[in-house]
């Protein structure tokens, strides 16, 4: 683990993260889920594989540096969304995430892992790269707002 452990934990969302993470999703112009969604998500089996980086310093005004929301289902894991507020980019807090859920794919038994990402984010495949995930496909016109064309990313975990 990075230097990151010492500034942020990672620890399971909740509730009463929600407001904070549908900001974080606004702001980082990720596909819209908004708080039903999420909701709805951390009700279900998966919400082990929902998690937020929390700040630990009281100086910030922003308790949520960032999170990570995944699902495992039949043996995949497929990463839903990975979000990091902007002041706190490029600090490793997105692959310490990502590394999280891995590590919790892999106790729950997923073999394969699997992600879509937005073909012109060259920052999140770099890091999806560094954790071991490579291009497997692309999907056409998979995003909306602004439309665009997805890269299938996906890592063998077993």
């Amino acid at each position: 683990m990075s230097a990151v452990a010492t500034d942020f934990d990672i620890i399971r969302m909740t509730e009463h993260d929600l407001l904070e993470v549908v900001e974080i999703e606004e702001q980082s112009g990720l596909s819209r889920w908004g708080w039903a969604a999420y909701y709805a998500e951390l009700q279900s089996t998966n919400r082990d594989l929902m998690l937020i980086a929390r700040v630990k310093s009281t100086q910030s005004h922003m308790a949520i540096a960032g999170y990570i929301v995944a699902r495992e289902t039949a043996g995949e894991l497929h990463v839903n969304n990975v979000a990091v507020r902007a002041e706190f980019q490029r600090k490793h807090i997105g692959s310490a995430l990502l590394e999280r859920v891995l590590e919790k794919a892999r106790e729950l038994g997923a073999t394969n892992g699997f992600l879509e990402v937005r073909s012109s984010n060259l920052a999140a495949q770099a890091m999806y790269e560094k954790c071991g995930f490579k291009a497997i496909a692309s999907r056409q016109n998979y995003y909306s707002e602004p439309r665009e064309d997805a890269i299938v990313m996906g890592l063998v975990l077993q």
